[in-house]
């Protein structure tokens, strides 16, 4: 459902830098990583977006237009009003750092989680910022584009699991 028109309007008013756009009744936010927090606080407390759908990230690296290495996406619900949005913050390296939006939504913290897993995008204040999927050893994000398809050799030193008897 496409979000209502107030609620762009507000957001546009209230912050600065910030380009809502819609394409095929969906609508999409682009935030600077600096506002997210106050942004996603405001779409929660004042506009009802009382889920995080999703938490992702997409490595533009090598991208002919893009200004930034990293983009981060955030899918919201509204379950009053089945309204939903996509909120985009971009990062870039050598430190790719935004808040953590586990004080809003308890949920966010195994999606952020994934998030830093996989690209190494740090989550400010988030708290229990440690590998999800990967094992503690495994030093390198794998979704970054630069990472090598056959790996680094990083599983040489993993522990060898054996499957018990029955």
């Amino acid at each position: 459902m496409t979000v209502r028109p107030e609620v762009t309007v507000a957001l546009e008013s209230r912050f600065r830098d910030i380009k809502v756009s819609e394409f095929r009744g969906r609508t999409r936010v682009v935030v600077e990583a600096a506002q997210l927090l106050d942004v996603m606080t405001s779409l929660r407390e004042t506009h009802g977006f009382d889920l995080l759908v999703d938490v992702t990230c997409v490595d533009y690296l090598n991208y002919r237009d893009a200004a930034n290495r990293f983009g981060l996406v955030y899918l919201l619900a509204n379950a009053t009003s089945a309204e939903r949005l996509t909120v985009r913050a971009f990062v870039d390296d050598p430190d790719p750092t935004v808040a953590s939006l586990v004080p809003l939504w308890e949920g966010a913290n195994w999606m952020e989680r994934e998030v830093w897993d996989m690209f190494g995008i740090q989550f400010e204040g988030h708290p229990d910022m440690r590998r999800i999927l990967l094992p503690d050893e495994f030093t390198a994000h794998p979704l970054r584009k630069d990472y090598p398809l056959q790996g680094r050799g990083e599983r040489h030193n993993f522990p060898v699991l054996a499957r018990g008897e029955g």
